[in-house]
């Protein structure tokens, strides 16, 4: 049984920062890309970053140089290091394991439950 189970969540200050984690389990974690994806009220899903299986990390422009994807494979676990947090940030941050990408997008074989971020004074 495949799970993904995110943490790391909660309220924070503009100009603050939040590290959120997603723990695997049930695959092979080391030969899976990774990635984050975060949906806010009334958008669509986006993906805000991935990481190759062999450690390639790339972002999507509204996160680049405020955000940073990471993984550890001897804790099958995922991170997103979260710097510079803007209201705009606010949504549910999913996490997703994925065996193909094309360019920047995945395509993801599971996905995490979800975890609430929001940025506010």
């Amino acid at each position: 049984q495949v799970q993904l189970v995110e943490s790391g969540g909660g309220l924070v200050q503009p100009g603050g920062s939040l590290r959120l984690s997603c723990a695997a389990s049930g695959i092979i974690f080391s030969i899976y890309h990774m990635g984050w994806y975060r949906q806010a009220p009334g958008k669509q899903r986006e993906l805000v970053a991935r990481i190759t299986s062999g450690g390639t990390a790339n972002y999507a422009d509204s996160v680049k140089g405020r955000f940073t994807i990471s993984r550890e494979d001897a804790k099958n676990t995922v991170y997103l290091q979260m710097n510079s947090l803007k209201p705009e940030d606010t949504a549910v941050y999913y996490c997703a394991a994925a065996r193909v990408y094309i360019q920047f997008e995945l395509r993801p074989d599971h996905w995490g439950q979800g975890t609430q971020v929001t940025v506010s004074s």
